[in-house]
């Protein structure tokens, strides 16, 4: 008995047969650069001094890169490319909003003051097991995950940076690398998972993975499909990779144990991708549910803030400390996604590019300390003030940024967060985001008086000189932080930009689909 056949759709007219312009191909660049130099530098992972030769520069014309980027996104609004010559929905697409090119300009930056650190950190067995091809790979996923354009996509990103993760936290091989591993490793598979299950259930729903698509269609399918469900499927997998409360215990357990520049990487990038994923999906995708769910994701920022803040206050271990530092980072930014107004996204995005920037620094700043002080404890440290003077006057400035003291970047995000939590009439978010950095200003002091102020054995109060390799990425992030602080207002536009772009995502419907509607 014969059936009948579905007619097969005509998908001709999904062929790209126009030329991609030039300008668009500014789009898959930064990834391209760094998966074909992780590749090279995984050919030539013998040769050290080869490897640094390419690295570097590399690191270096990513930043240009990222910074054309962003300059052409900010003259001509939202830019798409599509792969493999088919138009979206059905090809995979790259988009690339203000968001996306300022949070990869900015790992940009972050990754390259971290390999110019790395020269003197990494020795030359380490550099050989491939150090720098993991770091380009993990530039790769990180990148790829700030311009994607497709939900699928991102998924795949976080595993290409995820195992590079793995990677560069087990180089060198101890025992409490491993055990950091592992630690690392579950937590991070198990969000993962719960990533891959909830992008299943959204392709059964809209029948798509890419963004625009799904946000052109997300408001008619509120009263009809389970999205406050899947809305908090993504919340708690992303929740995971941020290490918000009470998912975050990996990161103080893992970020301790590698070789401290990629500790300061880690805290620098890995759980701001997280972050950023948060508001590309809850904000841009998913509007209705993020404010269903906004009670709950304030309530986890408020925790997460506090509790953050706590957890350094108890350490002895600097590593430790600044990894509960990067807990309480999230949480503030918890907060302005939970607001999600303007202002609130505007601080946000604020908080997490200096968070990007300062976390890096402080993580290399501790390395430092432990260099000029032969330990992480703050029971054995002291007099690092005597042993290098221009050193203490940059821990300094970092210390004041993470506390959020004025004149330096965190004190704007934070003000932008009160000021917009009080405008909801959320007194105990302000309240929740002041008492953090209140309890932040107390951890801070007490590192500065034990490990630089207080006095060292007369043995140890000598002056020591840092090489240029280890002062440098320090200064080119603090001048950073300080010209953030004293010159906010290009930032604070920009920022603000970001948010009215994720509050009216029409401009990235339209990049994808012009006309603003999918066919």
């Amino acid at each position: 008995m014969a059936t009948p056949t579905q007619p097969i759709p005509d998908l001709s007219a999904a062929l790209v047969t126009s030329p991609v312009p030039i300008a668009h191909w500014l789009v898959i660049a930064p990834v391209a650069l760094c998966i074909t130099l992780g590749a090279i530098l995984l050919m030539a992972r013998g040769s050290v001094r080869l490897q640094a030769s390419l690295a570097i520069p590399g690191l270096a014309l990513l930043v240009a890169l990222d910074a054309a980027l962003l300059v052409k996104v900010m003259a001509d609004g939202p830019l798409t490319m599509v792969m493999g010559r088919w138009l979206p929905p059905f090809g995979i697409a790259f988009t690339v909003d203000t968001l996306s090119a300022v949070m990869a300009l900015t790992a940009a930056i972050a990754a390259l003051a971290g390999g110019i650190h790395a020269l003197s950190d990494i020795d030359d067995t380490n550099q050989r097991y491939g150090f720098f091809p993991f770091l380009m790979m993990l530039m790769a996923g990180v990148t790829g995950a700030f311009l994607t354009g497709d939900v699928f996509n991102l998924y795949v990103w976080f595993e290409v940076l995820l195992i590079s993760s793995f990677g560069l936290l087990i180089l060198g091989s101890e025992r409490k690398q491993i055990d950091g591993a592992m630690k690392y490793a579950v937590l991070n598979l198990l969000g993962t998972t719960l990533f891959l299950i909830a992008v299943g259930i959204l392709y059964a729903i809209f029948g798509t993975l890419n963004m625009a698509d799904i946000a052109s269609k997300a408001g008619e399918l509120s009263e009809t499909a389970p999205l406050t469900t899947l809305a908090a499927l993504f919340l708690l997998a992303f929740a995971m990779k941020a290490a918000a409360f009470p998912v975050n215990f990996w990161l103080p357990a893992s970020y301790h144990t590698p070789r401290i520049v990629v500790s300061a990487l880690f805290a620098g990038l890995l759980t701001k991708v997280g972050i950023y994923a948060l508001i590309r999906v809850l904000v841009v995708l998913l509007p209705l549910e993020r404010e269903e769910l906004s009670l709950l994701i304030a309530i986890t920022g408020a925790v997460t803030a506090i509790l953050g803040a706590l957890g350094a206050l108890a350490q002895d271990d600097v590593r430790k400390l600044l990894g509960y530092v990067v807990i309480s980072g999230i949480g503030n930014m918890l907060i302005g996604i939970a607001i999600g107004t303007t202002g609130a996204l505007s601080g946000t995005v604020f908080y997490a590019l200096h968070s990007m920037l300062l976390m890096t620094a402080l993580y290399l700043a501790a390395g430092q300390m432990a260099f000029l002080g032969g330990s992480f404890s703050l029971t054995r440290l002291g007099g690092l003030y005597r042993r290098n003077g221009l050193f203490a006057a940059i821990s300094l400035i970092l210390f004041f940024a993470a506390c959020g003291l004025p004149p330096f970047s965190g004190f704007w995000p934070k003000l932008i967060l009160v000021k917009s939590s009080l405008d909801v009439g959320a007194w105990w978010l302000a309240t929740a985001v002041l008492v953090s950095g209140f309890l932040t200003t107390i951890c801070f002091g007490r590192v500065f008086l034990l490990a630089y102020w207080r006095p060292a054995t007369e043995s140890a109060e000598t002056h020591v000189a840092i090489g240029w390799r280890t002062m440098l990425p320090l200064l080119l992030l603090t001048i950073f932080i300080v010209g953030f602080g004293l010159l906010p207002e290009r930032l604070l536009a920009l920022t603000q930009s970001v948010a009215t772009e994720l509050t009216d995502p029409y401009p990235y419907i339209e990049s994808v689909f012009p006309g603003g509607v999918a066919p």
